[in-house]
């Protein structure tokens, strides 16, 4: 009979202590090399890509850094990162999700319907192919992009990446593809949605016209309800999916075919549209990265917004000595969530102080983040705010490491009612006004003077991805403690 045997209290602890130890010294190679790196000021892809060797050399033991098919996990290493990063003094920033954005591939889908042939006419600017181009040569690995025709289906273009971007008739050299008489929504979108693989963009470029196969003698009422339903219940099945919409301008010269099929000859300027499709995982990915800037900004965009966008968490840190302070303050040790020793202006008695915040990964337009209405300011002192792009001529020696990696000035502003206060700051998420202007609820009269501008039922399309997805959350919320 075999005996048990017991060990010593010290003894047991000693190899616990061992064990324990031991697995965090392992824990600890990685955390270092993170730290130095931020130390350091090296937050490069050469860096980072250091640091993943560790991980992939350990794979059993860092299992929670990576994915099932053997890849880094890309949230998972950022919220290690953020994690070292804010245990620093001051605390260090380094967005690693950028880096996973070099795997995606891209698939355009290019309406071929009557009232999209007369945008590409010999004699026009060419707006719209150039947009299209744009997008393919801005993505990165575009040259690799699928091309597809659509109209009442989906069908593969039959050149090359780059016999479509030398193609100088499109609409030419696809004639005969499809029905052009009429662009089914309903199967286009319900096809792209369900054969978008992860780590694939989709652009849909359209008109966004909303023209199933005979709308004679229907009310308008009767096709925009309609309208409104398809496109509720065809993006409600896919809530894990973004839309950035795009609004442009191009020139027109043909047959315009409104909802009563009495087709006219117009000449003169019409919008059209650009819509990115992707996982909501992979659109954030993309705002985050340099990579993407250019291919999600959208050369010659009028008006963009993005459905089904979360609140983000925003880098930002409040700058001690700026032109436009006013009154005094001391920022706290350990963040910049708190301000003490807060006193207003002696004889205005007006409180002012700036913000340098990072916002580049806000899919959200510069009108919009530039425009002080769009934020919600709640505080005791009715504080106002202002916000501004960060320029090079702004960079001093004493404030460059407070704007270094920022994009925005955010400076607040209103009577101190002190001795406390507590400001929350959020910029909303509401669906945008010029979606709603730029809808046309009658396209039967070119004369018009909103009819080079406008579209016929754009927001119940618009409107109806917008409640399959939800709103009213905000981009992103700050708050700040004054004492």
């Amino acid at each position: 009979m075999k005996k048990l045997m017991v060990l010593p209290l010290a003894a047991m602890v000693m190899i616990m202590a061992m064990v324990m130890g031991g697995c965090s010294g392992r824990d600890s190679q990685l955390k270092d090399a993170i730290r130095q790196a931020l130390v350091q000021n090296d937050t490069t892809q050469a860096r980072f890509d250091s640091i993943c060797s560790i991980i992939k050399a350990n794979p059993k033991q860092y299992a929670e850094y990576i994915t099932a098919d053997g890849e880094i996990n890309y949230d998972a290493m950022n919220m290690l990162v953020q994690s070292v990063g804010e245990s620093l003094r001051p605390v260090m920033r380094w967005n690693v999700i950028a880096y996973g954005a070099n795997t995606f591939t891209l698939t355009v889908y290019f309406e071929r319907s009557g009232s999209m042939v007369p945008y590409d006419d010999a004699g026009g600017r060419g707006q719209l192919k150039k947009a299209v181009n744009d997008l393919i040569n801005y993505f990165p690995n575009g040259d690799k992009a699928r091309i597809n025709i659509v109209n009442d289906g989906i069908f593969p273009y039959s050149g090359t990446v780059d016999s479509f971007l030398q193609d100088r008739n499109i609409y030419a050299s696809t004639a005969g593809v499809g029905n052009a008489s009429y662009t089914d929504f309903q199967k286009i979108f319900n096809d792209i949605l369900e054969a978008q693989k992860p780590g694939n963009v989709s652009v849909v470029v359209t008109d966004l016209i909303y023209s199933p196969a005979d709308t004679k003698d229907v009310s308008i009422d009767k096709i925009f309800n309609e309208e409104n339903s398809l496109a509720t219940n065809m993006f409600k099945r896919y809530k894990g999916k973004s839309i950035i919409v795009h609004q442009l301008t191009g020139d027109y010269n043909g047959k315009y075919y409104p909802y009563n099929n009495n087709a006219f000859a117009y000449n003169g300027t019409r919008p059209f549209y650009l819509l990115i499709i992707a996982d909501t995982k992979v659109m954030d990915v993309m705002a985050a990265s340099k990579d993407y800037k250019q291919f999600l900004a959208v050369q010659g965009s009028r008006n963009s917004y993005r459905f089904n966008q979360g609140e983000s968490e925003v880098d930002w840190n409040v700058i001690p000595d700026w032109k436009d302070n006013a009154g005094r303050f001391r920022l706290s040790r350990g963040g910049s969530c708190e301000l003490t020793g807060v006193e207003p202006d002696k004889t205005t008695g007006v409180l002012s102080f700036a913000i340098a915040a990072d916002l580049s990964g806000i899919n959200c337009p510069e009108s919009v983040l530039c425009d002080g209405n769009s934020y919600t300011i709640k505080s005791l002192s009715n504080f106002k705010v202002d916000v501004k792009p960060i320029e090079q001529s702004m960079f001093t020696a004493n404030n460059k490491n407070y704007l270094e990696g920022k994009t925005h000035i955010i400076t607040i502003t209103g009577q101190y009612k002190g001795p406390r206060d507590n400001i929350q700051l959020s910029l909303r998420n509401e669906f945008p006004r010029w979606i709603e202007e730029s809808t046309c609820h009658d396209d039967t009269n070119p004369s018009s003077p909103s009819f080079s501008t406008t579209t016929f039922g754009l927001s119940s399309f618009l409107g109806g991805i917008s409640q399959a997805f939800g709103s009213g959350n905000n981009y992103f919320t700050m708050g700040i403690a004054l004492k």
